[in-house]
């Protein structure tokens, strides 16, 4: 996961699911980053009302409650809220703007900042005031857009996107991506996509995690469109669920990773293996790296007889001992529900029987 925001809500979502989650944020939150100014245009808005107030992120307004609330504020901003035009870029906005009981006058389908913009402009701005919550890297092409064509701007700077508290982390995360060790990367943000793009190439791994992006390896999931631009812009192929909810979200990653998975029918019942763990029937086994190492092998030709000098070829270490597969099979079926999955074919060597119980 590349999120700061939400990260424990959505790791714990996946996990409820048997996922095994590491949050690594690529970019850094900076809440009340410039407080003084927030207030500061608070207050000019509640002396002299805007004509129309845009919410870019549902964090972002809970922020601006929050601070105005701290200074007194919060009731004014409420009922400035609920006596204005408001526009919402996209449905989490719309839902944080639900939760204080106003309704957005009109919602950015695809959570666009050019969507907004191409409203606005289309009704004609000229003269008018118009109050735009910021996003994290705030938001340039709407303001500009808006005052170029003859508004108003006021801007509310609630939080800033900074570079990640620990670099080594995320630079430790895009090289384990590129070897293989994770099946998903979650998006909540553009920005978070960004930062993620730009790990991978401050580490040198952009090519290999490319190619397991494109082989189908890796899955990219962003919770909407507009968190996707910007790797489908560095040509990885992303996706994101019909609603832009994190609940969607985890619910398109389950389903994604399973229709993904290697799957083999067995008699124990169906098995599945992704990068770090294998199951069958739904039950993580929590196998050793070896250990699905040969699993792996194994499900790549089942009801195939794959002799021991093939398993020594993907056992870590270099061992040509005949002895280190047959130790490496009886590990492997030592974690299984049912060790009779893998069939000893004498003087030949193991087979993983597919096909369920008869």
């Amino acid at each position: 996961m590349s999120a700061q925001r939400r990260a424990d809500d959505l790791a714990s979502a996946l996990a409820r699911r048997g996922a095994g989650v590491a949050i690594v944020p690529t970019l850094a939150v900076q809440r009340h980053a410039d407080e003084a100014r927030l207030i500061e245009q608070t207050r000019r808005l509640l002396s002299s009302a805007p004509d129309v107030i845009v919410v870019t992120t549902g964090f972002g307004l809970r922020g601006w409650i929050e601070t105005a609330d701290a200074s007194g504020l919060g009731e004014a901003i409420a009922a400035l809220l609920a006596g204005t035009r408001v526009l919402a870029r996209g449905p989490k906005a719309a839902g944080a703007l639900q939760q204080v009981g106003v309704r957005a006058q009109w919602v950015a389908p695809s959570e666009s900042s050019q969507e907004i913009l191409a409203v606005l402009l289309d009704e004609g701005v000229t003269g008018r005031r118009i109050a735009v919550q910021l996003d994290g890297v705030g938001d340039p092409a709407l303001v500009e857009g808006l005052r170029r064509a003859g508004a108003t701007v006021v801007e509310l700077p609630v939080y800033r996107c900074a570079e990640p508290a620990d670099p080594r982390a995320t630079g430790r995360a895009a090289r384990e991506l590129g070897d293989g060790r994770f099946d998903a990367v979650a998006f909540t943000s553009a920005p978070g996509a960004d930062g993620w793009l730009n790990s991978l190439h401050d580490s040198g791994c952009v090519d290999r995690v490319r190619a397991r992006v494109d082989d189908g390896s890796l899955l990219l999931a962003a919770v909407g469109p507009q968190t996707a631009e910007p790797l489908l812009a560095a040509a990885m192929p992303a996706v994101w669920p019909e609603r832009s909810r994190l609940g969607s979200l985890v619910r398109l990653i389950v389903a994604e990773l399973s229709r993904r998975a290697i799957t083999v029918d067995t008699p124990a019942g169906l098995l599945r293996i992704f990068a770090q763990d294998a199951a069958v029937a739904d039950t993580a086994l929590g196998l050793s790296a070896g250990s699905l190492a040969v699993l792996r092998l194994l499900a790549s030709r089942p009801g195939v007889v794959v002799d021991r000098e093939t398993i020594l070829g993907v056992l870590p270490g270099e061992s040509s001992d005949p002895h280190s597969a047959e130790a490496a099979v009886w590990r492997l079926r030592s974690s299984l529900p049912d060790p009779e999955i893998i069939a000893t074919v004498a003087r030949h060597g193991y087979r993983l029987e597919a096909g369920p119980t008869s």
